[in-house]
């Protein structure tokens, strides 16, 4: 199946590992060409020469005011615009609801909530009939997460944002999608499992509750990703995709 991304650009934010970055993979894969940012300059230098000649880095920090204006910028001079956007950014601290500091609400806040908020809508001011907005956000946009609350309250609002944000541009032709991750094999979730006294029986309690009974890929969620944004999921907005193994257990 053709997708459609042959020499269409798209910006990538937290794109220097993990899902941002497995999501860059497989549009590049598809012949679409991308700006991907991350906070370490030189991460992103890395990052960038490793996925080949139709990437270009850019750093810059989702919680920084200026780094709409500065991404716009680098679309245009690089690739002279963009057609989408997939806002990727790292998860926040994991805790419960009395482990949390006001500091890592806050922190959170900016770059997960109101970092992703200031991003669409200045690529939404930019985008053209046919562009497309993503956020990758969580499966705790549906049911809270044991020991992640600050993704638990964040996460659903921005869900929120997002659909509201794909009923206003609905009528210029551009779509709003949200990208859900399940339990895939990152770092972050290496992270998250190790944080359990055993990480392997962790891991293996949570396998036997995915109806797949494994983790995903990154790669299953970048295609899944890549697919969304793309010109073949043309009539597909204001939707939340999880991709999850079939752990969410409602319709």
């Amino acid at each position: 199946m053709d997708l459609g991304l042959k020499d269409r650009v798209y910006v990538v934010t937290g794109a220097t590992r993990g899902l941002g970055n497995a999501s860059a993979r497989e549009l590049l894969a598809d012949g679409a060409k991308v700006i991907i940012t991350g906070r370490d300059e030189k991460t992103v230098a890395e990052a960038a020469a490793a996925l080949g000649p139709n990437a270009h880095g850019v750093a810059v920090d989702n919680a920084d005011p200026a780094a709409p204006a500065n991404l716009m910028a680098a679309a245009r001079e690089r690739f002279g615009g963009f057609d989408g956007i997939l806002i990727s950014v790292g998860g926040p601290a994991p805790g419960f609801a009395a482990d949390n500091t006001d500091e890592q609400w806050q922190s959170a806040f900016e770059s997960v909530f109101l970092g992703a908020v200031r991003l669409a809508r200045a690529a939404a001011a930019e985008l053209a009939e046919g562009g497309v907005i993503g956020f990758v956000l969580s499966g705790s946009v549906y049911e809270p997460i044991p020991g992640l609350t600050i993704s638990n309250g964040l996460r659903p609002g921005l869900a929120g944002f997002a659909k509201s944000l794909s009923d206003e541009l609905g009528p210029r032709g551009i779509r709003v999608v949200g990208v859900l991750p399940g339990r895939i094999a990152t770092d972050r979730m290496r992270q998250l499992d190790g944080l359990s006294p055993d990480p392997e029986a962790t891991r293996a309690a949570n396998e036997s509750r995915i109806p797949l009974r494994r983790y995903g890929t990154p790669e299953e969620f970048g295609r899944t990703a890549a697919f969304l944004l793309s010109p073949a999921a043309s009539y597909l907005t204001g939707v939340m995709v999880p991709v999850d193994g079939g752990t969410r257990r409602g319709f």
